[in-house]
């Protein structure tokens, strides 16, 4: 592949949805990405008039079937590079696997898709084709995040022994669905949504912030999935207990009916020799508390190493990736551009006929997908037999 800027086409994000935003401005963040078209809405007319309607011209199509097919006939340098599926649940398999087929890279928004049985299917269409497959959990492409990743990993805590992951909001702590909301509308109907709302729309971003960090899996659970709000369908409040992959132990807790919690996600993880902690809604910080010692806390874009806790050398590549000096805080669109960044690498190396990782290193990917479909199959299984320890399901070897 020439050095040409990426294309992307979009399924959904039309009629005021929010998330595609960010996506569209992390794409063009680098100016080496570029959204050249979308299908936005379910319904055709609206679709094309939301196309047409849109910030920048792109191409509008009536339907996503109707963008997949018309790529096999556009010139080489007009082919859709990767797809960004930014729909709500139940519309991410079916485009993933279409777009996957005809040799198009997918984004996807989390979680994966609606249950193990989609899942599967989607991480073995993606290993059999050998194609990338990106799952946005967002917060991973925060610099803080990964400079969290290197200190567990590197052992410099010790052996972990407890993880406190938790993502907190309060926007549901009245019946917005009534209302007609359509963020709050499909977050919770489960035909929709899946088998959980909170659990399945920020439960898993907890979730994949402790395995990103630490490196381990969750091997058995006891959950509790309440429904705080009257009438509502599926969980506004999600309590996991885990066992992990090493021995130790991990909450995974998330709320959506906290009042005057906005988007507090946050991570402790308490080692043998110390611990870190670190909260989204101030992402530029990281603390860590050592024994009979001063809390040391770091900033990105302001870290040295050989200071008497980090080891002398750091990675190269993790200390180049801050793109502006500390002090000016990089936010939320710059973790979203950090993941299209990183997965901008594995498709033009797959482009090219190169080895490419999507390893799970520098973005979700699929497997870590199915590993929240499986964390939310689990947790609904274990409370339905009131918090019941449960056995987390192993990865498919057919899928390996």
């Amino acid at each position: 592949m020439s050095n040409r800027p990426l294309n992307v086409g979009l399924v959904g994000g039309g009629k005021g949805a929010f998330i595609v935003h960010p996506h569209q401005r992390a794409i063009h963040f680098d100016g080496t990405r570029r959204v050249v078209a979308g299908a936005l809405f379910p319904d055709p007319k609206i679709a094309l008039e939301e196309a047409a309607n849109w910030p920048y011209p792109i191409r509008g199509y009536g339907s996503y079937d109707a963008m997949i097919a018309a790529n096999k006939t556009l010139p080489a340098d007009q082919k859709l590079d990767y797809l960004l599926i930014v729909t709500p649940n139940f519309v991410h398999f079916d485009p993933a696997m279409k777009a996957m087929k005809a040799g198009i890279a997918v984004f996807c928004e989390k979680p994966l898709c609606l249950n193990l049985k989609e899942a599967n299917t989607l991480v073995k269409t993606a290993r059999q084709l050998h194609i990338p497959f990106g799952v946005a959990h967002t917060y991973l492409g925060h610099w803080t995040s990964r400079f969290a990743r290197f200190i567990v990993r590197s052992g410099l805590l010790g052996d972990v022994r407890w993880v406190d992951s938790y993502y907190l909001q309060g926007w549901l702590a009245t019946k917005l669905e009534a209302t007609g909301q359509q963020q709050a509308a499909w977050r919770v109907d489960p035909k929709r949504a899946g088998g959980s709302g909170c659990g399945g729309d920020i439960g898993t971003h907890a979730l994949m912030q402790l395995r990103y960090v630490t490196g381990l899996n969750v091997t058995a659970l006891s959950a509790q999935m309440d429904r705080f709000v009257a009438g509502r369908q599926l969980d506004d409040h999600f309590t996991v207990y885990c066992q992990l992959s090493n021995g130790g132990k991990a909450l995974v807790r998330a709320s959506q009916i906290c009042i005057g919690s906005k988007n507090d996600l946050g991570l402790v993880v308490a080692g043998t020799q110390g611990t870190l902690t670190w909260r989204q809604e101030e992402p530029e910080r990281l603390t860590i508390c050592l024994p009979n010692q001063p809390d040391r806390v770091y900033w990105r874009g302001a870290v040295t190493g050989g200071d008497g806790f980090l080891p002398k050398e750091l990675p190269a590549d993790l200390m180049a990736e801050p793109t502006i000096p500390a002090g000016h805080p990089e936010g939320f669109h710059d973790a979203f551009a950090r993941l299209h960044r990183c997965f901008e690498a594995d498709v033009r190396k797959w482009s090219a006929g190169e080895k490419f990782n999507c390893d799970g290193s520098q973005y979700a990917n699929v497997q870590d997908g199915w590993a929240g479909i499986a964390f939310i199959e689990t947790s609904v299984k274990s409370a339905a037999s009131n918090g019941r320890w449960t056995q987390f399901p192993q990865f498919p070897k057919t899928l390996e």
